[in-house]
């Protein structure tokens, strides 16, 4: 499928993965425009790029914003964020499922999720069942394409540090090759690429791959 003037939707820009996801399609010559889904206004130099202010408990109601050929989605936070199990899952489950199924009813084609390593609904981790309850919603919906990439730890430049990430930068060379951390950027690379591929079907990208996607990438 010709993927050039392509309009993409990006969910998280500000997290690790969502800045890396939105540098890189800023770069992509295939991408006429982003659009950017945020809580509060940012500071985005960039002529293809629009912010556009929303409220996640209302996405419906900005439905329009939906419209487009790609969403990108890499919205997460952490239990100690959010402040509790039920404020997590509304943000790293019902947002992002609330989203794919707008994406659905104005026509998108393709939904690309960051999710995590050892996402399941039947995890007994609260952490990896809510992103496997997400990624099982995921399946159920009509997208022509589905991208879901579930890295381990991830490392880059983020503000605060998490603590287990600064570990991850010290010692995660000693991890097993599925647990090892991959760079936020690595993973915004494939799923970039992913979009720019744009192959139809369900694709599931486990974490030990994607350093050797991206290292491939062109």
């Amino acid at each position: 499928m010709k993927t050039a003037g392509r309009s993409v939707l990006l969910l998280g820009a500000t997290g690790l993965v969502g800045r890396e996801c939105l540098r890189q399609l800023d770069a992509d010559d295939s991408v006429a425009g982003i659009t950017v889904l945020a809580r509060r206004p940012l500071d985005l130099p960039s002529p293809k790029t629009r912010v556009v202010v929303v409220d996640f408990d209302a996405l419906a109601t900005r439905s329009d914003l939906f419209a487009v050929d790609q969403i990108f989605c890499a919205l997460g936070t952490t239990i100690k964020q959010a402040g509790s199990q039920a404020a997590f899952r509304r943000v790293d489950f019902d947002y992002p499922k609330r989203a794919a199924m707008l994406g659905v009813e104005e026509g998108a084609r393709h939904f690309l999720l960051v999710s995590a390593l050892g996402a399941s609904p039947k995890s007994r981790i609260f952490y990896n069942r809510v992103k496997g309850d997400l990624e099982d919603a995921l399946r159920t919906m009509p997208y022509r394409s589905v991208t879901i990439v579930r890295p381990s730890l991830l490392l880059g430049d983020r503000h605060p540090p998490r603590f287990g990430e600064e570990l991850a930068k010290r010692f995660g060379w000693l991890a097993p090759g599925r647990y090892k951390p991959v760079q936020a950027s690595d993973v915004a690379r494939v799923l970039v690429n992913a979009a720019r591929d744009d192959a139809p079907g369900l694709n599931i990208i486990e974490s030990e791959d994607i350093r050797l996607l991206s290292s491939g990438a062109t």
